[in-house]
């Protein structure tokens, strides 16, 4: 699977979150560069990451930083 994640840094917080299929690879570049040209254009920092994992589980727990406030990070370390 492919996640496509826009986070807002400052509110440390995923803005949105959207996923294809392994097969949708072309789609979801496209959807990622749009996205970045769209932030760009209004004037939004966000970051906007594609990511691949095996399922959203998975990602919540390889990517823990797009997910958890710094709290949390810290008391599972």
């Amino acid at each position: 699977m492919l996640f496509l994640i826009e986070y807002d840094r400052s509110q440390g917080k995923v803005v949105t979150i959207q996923e294809f299929d392994n097969s949708e690879r072309d789609k979801a570049e496209s959807a990622r560069l749009d996205m970045e040209l769209q932030l760009n254009r209004v004037g939004t920092e966000h970051e906007v990451v594609l990511l691949d994992a095996a399922s959203e589980t998975a990602l919540r727990r390889t990517h823990r930083r797009y997910f958890e406030n710094l709290s949390d990070l810290m008391k599972a370390s």
